[in-house]
């Protein structure tokens, strides 16, 4: 909106006495100029309405009264003042990243994609969180339920980028991309098959494994955070022609416009994080983790970078792991002995250091460490190919 209202102003004042001191309007032309207003204007945001939306989750009841895994771990010292603090936080994030990113972004198929399903995969939360506090425990929305939703929303995804002739010329889906590679690695069909199984499972996995992160005051909006920074810079690069054919990667036509919704993400995730971070004074609930996921994988797929998200995001992958891997053997060794075995001390990866003995503030201080490195490694894909 700023966009438009800007250069439609801008435009009225050529060859009239204001076309001097309209001047800086030609400014909001630079995505460098609106993404900083966007992160500044979240960020406000956040501050400004933390706390009114704080003290409404309150009124509304809309707190946390069952056991979470966090208390099971044994370890958590204030088990007690987790209980009752308010839940479904994410709604603070999504109004403000979605209402931001509107404002002072450009409206392409780009920005359309990743709201949709930002918006799908808040009402996701939304409702997973309605039903826990409802039904006082940690069950909520049962996990094929979500999974449908989620796959029905990637597939129809992937094929709208493979189907819409405004979005296939950009070859999102029909050729794959890979880490320290400049070429394609998958072209024609194989590419086609890959591409959409690929885009299927980024914006699933990467939803899923922020929501199994989001355990501990201010670790999954901390995470999201650094992963954000690095696709600032992979959006900016993808729609620069110019950057992007000297660094080799995929020039996407439109992509510059994600990296102003990067860093409404950026500016209302520190906002949030201002509230969450230890002591939490409130919750982003699966209302925030899923849309926060969703976005990071379809933002990943739109710029033909899903591969990069795995290393960028490799606290996210580990923390899926870690689930995936206890799950698994434990199946797997209660059929072949009878007792079902453990290859960590409790899942997810934080709560098994939690079990180990580190404060809270020590896992999610280092899983922060771990997390800049992965996203270093990330951004070093831009030079090793």
């Amino acid at each position: 909106m700023v966009y438009y209202l800007s250069q439609y102003l801008w435009k009225l004042a050529q060859n009239t006495g204001w076309e001097d001191p309209l001047s800086f309007l030609r400014l909001f032309k630079y995505i460098t100029v609106r993404s900083a207003g966007a992160a500044i204007t979240a960020l406000a945001l956040g501050w400004w309405l933390g706390p009114k939306v704080i003290a409404w989750l309150k009124r509304a009841r809309f707190g946390q009264q069952y056991a979470d895994k966090a208390e099971e771990t044994g370890f958590l010292t204030r088990s007690g003042l987790k209980r009752g603090t308010p839940t479904m936080g994410g709604m603070l994030i999504v109004m403000i990243m979605d209402a931001t990113a509107l404002l002072w972004a450009q409206w392409n198929t780009l920005m359309q994609l990743t709201l949709l399903s930002v918006l799908v995969l808040a009402g996701l939360g939304f409702y997973d969180d309605w039903a826990k506090i409802t039904q006082q425990n940690n069950r909520g929305t049962p996990p094929n339920v979500k999974l449908w939703v989620q796959f029905a929303l990637a597939t129809f995804i992937a094929l709208y980028l493979w189907k819409s002739p405004a979005v296939n010329k950009l070859k999102v889906v029909s050729e794959v991309m890979a880490p320290f590679v400049k070429t394609p690695v998958a072209v024609g069909a194989a590419g086609i098959v890959i591409g959409l199984i690929l885009t299927v499972l980024t914006i699933v996995g990467s939803s899923n494994a922020v929501n199994l992160t989001d355990g501990l005051d201010g670790l999954a909006i901390g995470c999201t955070l650094i992963v954000s920074f690095v696709f600032v810079v992979l959006t900016y690069i993808a729609g620069n022609e110019r950057m992007a054919s000297y660094l080799q990667v995929p020039y996407v036509p439109g992509a510059g416009e994600l990296t102003v919704f990067c860093a409404a993400m950026i500016g209302a995730g520190l906002g949030f994080l201002w509230y969450n971070c230890h002591p939490a004074q409130v919750f982003m609930g699966d209302t925030g983790s899923l849309a926060l996921g969703g976005a990071l994988g379809i933002i990943a797929v739109l710029i033909r970078q899903p591969l990069v998200l795995v290393i960028a995001g490799g606290v996210f992958v580990l923390e899926a792991a870690s689930v995936l891997l206890q799950t698994s053997y434990f199946k797997y060794t209660k059929r072949r002995t009878g007792t079902g075995q453990r290859i960590f001390l409790m899942a997810p990866l934080h709560h098994h250091f939690e079990k180990k003995g580190w404060h809270e503030s020590q896992v999610v201080l280092r899983f922060y460490i771990l997390g800049i490195l992965c996203a270093v490694v990330a951004l070093c894909t831009l030079k090793i190919r």
